[in-house]
């Protein structure tokens, strides 16, 4: 598994809009500026965030984005599920994948299943909200 630059930067974007929530509708440029992300690039995954309604969005002056929900409502692991294809450790264990033929067989499924869980429950378990604590401490994130 290998988080996408679409992925990190929505989380990003997520704990910039937390950071200034209180600021009412934040343009896109200002998070594009503090995040050093282009808008062009930013656009693309705003659009989907706001598709999936984790963001509302407002169109002309004093318009922007915000959070539709408070930041101890998004969950790491629900954002990175929206942006990338597959958080699963093997090609097997994807949504949607076929069965294996050696599934009946195989010696490392339990394992990869186990590290599936784990990777999901350690995601499900950090919100935006704890995103923004470590931060603003200046702590890495560690559970």
């Amino acid at each position: 598994m290998l988080i996408s630059t679409r992925g990190r930067y929505a989380l990003r974007v997520m704990v910039d809009l937390a950071e200034h929530r209180t600021e009412g509708y934040i343009p896109l440029k200002a998070v594009a500026q503090r995040q050093d992300i282009s808008e062009k690039y930013l656009e693309s995954i705003i659009k989907l965030l706001v598709k999936a309604k984790l963001l509302n969005g407002l169109r002309g002056k004093g318009g922007g984005y915000q959070l539709t929900k408070a930041p101890e409502l998004y969950t790491v692991g629900s954002i990175l599920r929206l942006t990338e294809e597959s958080l699963a450790p093997v090609s097997c264990l994807e949504p949607g994948a076929a069965c294996c033929p050696r599934m009946a067989e195989c010696r490392t499924l339990s394992l990869w299943q186990g590290l599936d869980r784990v990777i999901s429950d350690y995601l499900d378990n950090i919100t935006v909200a704890d995103l923004v604590k470590s931060t603003a401490a200046g702590d890495d994130y560690v559970i």
